[in-house]
């Protein structure tokens, strides 16, 4: 018989193995760990893994990461849990954390301005191909279409908060749904229940812990940011791109931490890494320690922003785990998310417009109601240019992710140099 730490050493080796590999983002993460767990370990049965993943999609948070702790809960109980969703997120973090930091030394080079102007290109045609994507796979009827149309309206043309268009969303869901459970639930382990609970509530109290340590420092922008990223982790429904817009506004418009730009680079560099998506978020807050106070500051954040966006995930397997059989037979909660869902449509086109509208024109002025209005004669033809060749890549020719960036980092460097070249003939 195996020992607990034999197992939790099986654990850490083959989640160490799945967070170096998963780049490509959720769907190529999920892909890789059903080929892993399933096919190759056989820790999950195809039925198991299929009720955890929609578990995973009930809650709030990085399904991929949840999937990964989900899985280990059940190899290795709480200990287990903690280490394969620990390594799904540790190599990502650091590399994120390399890169924000050569970010804030070289960024402003030209070669390296120029290269970036080419990732926001490409940036602007990868959410809208994750549009494209998640609308395909959403939108099966007219409700859900006028679902994510009044969520576009309501964030673009309305400028309403995130956090109501998605309360409203899923109130709509859950008040439509129809129809009792497809099959009885699982029976539940009173143990495991209790056991699991005890642990949320520890990772709960840990969680807040860095913000009451915080307040009685008089930290205030390591605090304004931990509840910021505290409140995000909380709403991350339908995947990074559901919360970039409401980060972008918040952090940007609203607080002057960041710029658009440094967060459409941060999402292209994300872009290049393994593990969630939700990384960028700790790009974003070294930008803004950096821009705060220096790289201390920067690295203080950085740290703040990771333990705030993912330590709910954990608490949410160890306290819903137990009890995935009778979640995901619930109709009122599956409707709930089908109209989240639906809502998070509208959310990524509000993102894609924002992005497209910053790289073509650059800050925007006021207009009517919410609506930003452009100065056409400010439009960047050579953005544009390289944007429609990441779309053309990405939509028709089907390449991945890393090469687009490439290409579209190239792209700008090609059109420094033209322009240049342009300027001395001149």
């Amino acid at each position: 018989m195996m020992t607990d730490r034999t197992v939790l050493g099986g654990i850490a080796r083959t989640f160490l193995r799945i967070g170096l590999l998963s780049f490509g983002g959720p769907a190529a993460q999920i892909a890789l760990m059903h080929r892993v767990l399933v096919d190759e370990e056989r820790w999950l049965t195809e039925a198991e893994y299929l009720r955890a993943l929609s578990l995973c999609m009930l809650l709030p948070g990085p399904e991929a990461m949840q999937l990964a702790t989900y899985a280990g809960w059940r190899r290795g109980g709480i200990a287990g849990g903690l280490i394969a969703g620990g390594l799904f997120v540790g190599p990502g973090a650091l590399i994120i954390l390399a890169l924000a930091a050569a970010y804030v030394a070289w960024g402003q080079v030209p070669l390296v301005a120029a290269a970036f102007l080419g990732i926001k290109a490409a940036v602007a045609a990868i959410v809208i191909e994750a549009l494209i994507r998640v609308a395909r796979r959403s939108l099966t009827g007219p409700a859900p279409r006028i679902v994510a149309a009044l969520a576009f309206a309501g964030l673009f043309v309305l400028g309403l908060p995130f956090p109501a268009i998605l309360i409203a969303a899923a109130i709509w869901g859950a008040l439509a749904a129809r129809g009792g459970t497809a099959t009885a639930p699982e029976p539940v382990q009173p143990g495991a229940v209790a056991q699991g609970l005890r642990a949320a509530g520890g990772l709960t109290l840990l969680w807040l812990a860095p913000l009451a340590v915080l307040a009685l420092a008089g930290a205030d922008f390591l605090l304004a940011l931990g509840l910021f990223f505290a409140k995000l982790a909380l709403l991350t429904f339908g995947g990074a791109y559901a919360v970039l817009a409401w980060m972008v506004e918040e952090m940007a418009a609203g607080r002057g931490w960041v710029t658009t730009a440094g967060m459409m680079d941060a999402l292209g560099l994300a872009e290049t890494t393994p593990g969630p998506l939700i990384l960028v978020t700790a790009f974003a807050a070294f930008l803004a320690g950096q821009a705060q106070g220096g790289a201390a500051l920067a690295l203080a954040a950085a740290l703040l922003t990771l333990w705030m966006t993912f330590l709910p995930s954990f608490a949410f397997i160890f306290a819903f785990a137990p009890q995935v059989g009778r979640l995901v037979a619930m109709p009122r909660l599956a409707g709930a998310l089908k109209g989240v869902t639906a809502a998070v449509v509208g959310v990524i086109a509000h993102l894609a417009a924002v992005f497209v509208l910053h790289l073509l024109f650059g800050p925007a002025g006021d207009g009517p109601l919410a609506l930003p209005a452009p100065d056409w004669g400010a439009l960047n033809l050579g953005a544009l240019a390289i944007a429609l060749l990441a779309g053309w890549l990405l939509l028709l020719r089907h390449w991945p992710v890393l090469q687009v960036l490439a290409v579209a980092a190239g792209a700008g460097l090609a059109a420094q140099g033209i322009g240049a070249a342009m300027a001395a003939a001149l």
